[in-house]
């Protein structure tokens, strides 16, 4: 069976939303279409950013239009990645731009706005049937090194998008990862009404 892991909420917030989260289990079978590819990058494109700079940029690898470049990304992976990842049709890498466009001055928010782009492409994957994993395990240097990435622009982030399979293709420490239950520290940790350390509720 593949997994549903339903956010556990205090107030209904949208299915979408609630219904997103970073599997492990991708079906090898199912490979994700050129045009469901652009859809995910146009979710990306619309994100919100300072000045409208959209700082991003996303190199994606389809491992059924070009199998050696897919290769090259998989092995910028750590190997506890590595593991479960081997079955993700599609790997992408968010990278920001250090300098705004307009001005070439030093661009801030240009993580928080590459974070927003990234987060808009896994609300439309999972809005798609799809299943999108961010991960902070890779190896920069080597991404960038192997894709020519210039140093104006950082590496901040692999994400790996495919359909979700049965969790019995998983097995032992990654098994019990994508198994265990959902959770999130509660509001009042989180969120400050007025003032800082103020529970919200």
């Amino acid at each position: 069976m593949t997994m549903q892991k339903p956010a556990i909420t205090q107030v209904p917030i949208n299915e979408t939303l609630a219904n997103r989260w970073s599997g492990r289990a991708y079906d090898a079978t199912q490979q994700v279409s050129h045009a469901q590819i652009i859809a995910l990058l146009e979710a990306a494109r619309w994100a919100p950013s300072c000045f409208g700079d959209q700082p991003w940029r996303f190199i994606v690898w389809d491992k059924h239009a070009d199998a050696p470049a897919w290769q090259q990304a998989f092995d910028c992976l750590v190997p506890g990645n590595q593991t479960w990842v081997k079955d993700a049709p599609v790997l992408l890498l968010v990278c920001a731009d250090t300098l705004f466009n307009h001005n070439l001055q030093p661009n801030r928010w240009a993580q928080y706005d590459s974070g927003a782009a990234a987060e808009n492409l896994c609300l439309q994957a999972s809005s798609m049937g799809l299943m999108a994993h961010q991960m902070g395990g890779f190896n920069a240097e080597l991404a960038r090194k192997t894709f020519v990435i210039p140093t104006q622009y950082i590496p901040m982030a692999m994400v790996s998008v495919g359909y979700p399979a049965d969790i019995a293709s998983l097995a032992g420490e990654v098994l019990t990862r994508e198994t265990v239950a959902r959770s999130r520290r509660p509001l009042n940790e989180l969120f400050f009404a007025g003032s800082w350390g103020k529970p919200i509720i």
